[in-house]
C-alpha cells in the first residue's frame, strides 16, 4: 500500500477501577508501533470511581500502516469491509471497536474496550468518497 488514505488514526481505551492500568495500556499498545506515545488522563466516573483514559494519535503514514496491518489480521475483516457504510460517518471518520482483553493476550479481534477512529481522506469531503477510500485501503491489505 503506497499511500494511506487516512489523515490520522486515534486509539483509546479506558481503565476502570477494577482493572490494572498497566494491562490496559499493554492492550492498547498491541495495535501501536513500538515508538508510539500513549497519553494518560485521569478522570472520574458518575459515582466518583476512578477512570484512566489511555489514548494515542498516529499521523505518520508508516504508523497508520502499522495499525492497518494489525486490522488486516482480523478473522472477520470481510465483514468490516461489508459494514463500511455503517462504520463511516458524515464527518468522514471510520470507527471500529476492538476487544481489550484479547488484545492484552496478543490477539487482534473485534469486541469492546478499544475504540479506533480513523479520519479518512476524501476530496471533496463526502461520506461516499470516504467510504470508497476506506474500502480501497482495506482491500489493499
Amino acid at each position: 500500500m503506497a499511500s494511506v488514505p487516512f489523515h490520522y488514526v486515534d486509539l483509546r481505551a479506558f481503565s476502570y477501577g477494577t482493572e490494572d492500568d498497566d494491562r490496559v495500556e499493554a492492550a492498547l499498545r498491541e495495535y501501536l508501533p513500538e515508538e508510539a506515545t500513549v497519553e494518560r488522563a485521569e478522570s472520574e466516573g458518575h459515582h466518583g470511581d476512578r477512570i484512566c483514559v489511555f489514548s494515542a494519535r498516529l499521523e505518520n503514514a508508516d504508523d497508520v500502516r502499522h495499525v492497518l496491518s494489525k486490522i488486516a489480521t482480523l478473522a472477520d475483516i470481510d465483514e468490516v469491509r461489508a459494514e463500511l457504510s455503517d462504520r463511516v460517518d458524515d464527518n468522514c471518520s471510520f470507527f471500529l471497536t476492538l476487544d481489550k482483553q484479547r488484545a492484552y493476550e496478543g490477539i487482534v479481534e473485534r469486541g469492546d474496550g478499544i475504540t479506533l477512529r480513523a479520519k479518512v481522506e476524501a476530496y471533496p469531503a463526502t461520506r461516499e468518497g470516504a467510504i470508497e477510500n476506506a474500502r480501497a485501503a482495506l482491500d489493499a491489505l
